[in-house]
């Protein structure tokens, strides 16, 4: 059995666990209601992220058991190998418990100190037993910088950081399956290059997972992930760019690129909302995928102006580690430009809507 067999089976137990979920018909049900802050109008299931976690697992255990056979190829059983050790491993058992308290959380919600808890939890296992830490990271035309004493408290933030924010940015049809697929896919692909099985495989079981979710949660969506699915996506999104950074299979900017579109929207957000003395967690629709459907534009027209923003980092990523120190100046200096000038345009698409919401109220 080759890899894609794993994949494949990722992808059809994700898109029948989502099918059965979505329906009407579902025994079991999360509904997630309609609300000022939301940006749908009916009752939809959000049990998605059950689908993607548990085709994950799945995936992952097949490969497991079936590496000790002779029935996989040199990859899979590589790949099976590397999951076993204690970094992999520790990384898969803390976002099944992340997945099952946010579970808990989704139906019958649980306070905030016990969710940071939590994900605490997750973050010091991941950190202590797993060794997965930012020791240092590359700088343009000085090399390589070291953290010292700062390793363990910005290793720490940056998991609990990426975990929340992706439960963040899961708010609207499409959005957080579409970056899973080619966040962990663009992620998975750079690692096999490199000869990193077991990160590589373990990444594109994540993005084809996502991808038989996607398909009943692209525009209009019949299902959300909830917390249940955004959560560990966002942990096991931090975990292995710190895999791929402390094995050298690739820089920590690397997933950094990949992830931007979700990882500058959610921190400007944050920050803007704490220089205004905002309350930090409460939830809002200020993000600016969230901006730009308020102002008229559809959940399709959005979500695919993100995921070519999405695939366009990806193949960025995918070059960068090629290009020598100027070139890394110039994606990161671009990366700036880019995304203030997104900032600058949804706020262009803003104003036009109020003009054009005055000239008809005038009218």
């Amino acid at each position: 059995m080759t890899v894609a067999a794993f994949l494949a089976a990722s992808f059809i137990v994700s898109l029948a666990l989502t099918r059965l979920l979505a329906s009407p018909r579902a025994t079991f049900k999360i509904i997630d209601m309609p609300n000022a802050r939301s940006l749908h109008a009916r009752a939809t299931a959000r049990t998605g992220g059950v689908a993607i976690v548990t085709a994950v697992l799945f995936a992952t255990g097949a490969l497991l058991v079936l590496a000790r056979t002779s029935w996989v190829t040199d990859v899979a059983r590589a790949a099976a190998l590397d999951i076993r050790h204690r970094d992999l491993l520790t990384t898969l058992i803390a976002a099944t418990l992340l997945a099952a308290v946010s579970l808990w959380d989704d139906r019958h919600e649980v306070s905030p100190a016990v969710r940071l808890l939590t994900h605490a939890i997750a973050a010091a296992a991941v950190m202590e037993v797993g060794q997965l830490t930012i020791i240092g990271f590359s700088l343009p035309f000085f090399g390589v910088v070291t953290l010292g004493w700062a390793t363990y408290p910005l290793t720490f933030l940056f998991i609990v950081w990426m975990t929340n924010l992706y439960n963040f940015m899961d708010g609207m049809d499409g959005f957080a399956g579409g970056m899973t697929l080619i966040g962990f896919g663009f992620l998975g692909a750079l690692a096999l290059a490199e000869r990193a099985a077991g990160l590589g495989v373990l990444a594109l079981i994540v993005a084809a997972a996502a991808a038989g979710f996607l398909a009943f949660n692209y525009p209009p969506a019949r299902i959300f992930m909830g917390d249940a699915g955004a959560v560990p996506l966002g942990f096991l999104a931090a975990a292995l760019a710190l895999k791929g950074s402390r094995d050298n299979v690739v820089s920590l900017w690397v997933p950094v690129i990949l992830f931007s579109p979700f990882i500058v929207d959610a921190t400007v957000v944050l920050i803007r909302r704490m220089l205004t003395g905002k309350r930090v967690w409460q939830a809002h629709r200020e993000h600016y995928y969230q901006r730009l459907v308020l102002a008229g534009w559809s959940h399709r027209r959005t979500v695919w102006v993100e995921y070519l923003l999405m695939v366009s980092w990806g193949i960025v990523a995918m070059l960068y580690e090629r290009w020598g120190d100027v070139g890394h100046v110039v994606v990161l200096a671009s990366g700036l430009v880019v995304y203030a000038t997104l900032a600058v345009a949804v706020g262009v698409v803003e104003r036009r809507r109020r003009g054009l919401r005055q000239l008809r109220n005038a009218g």
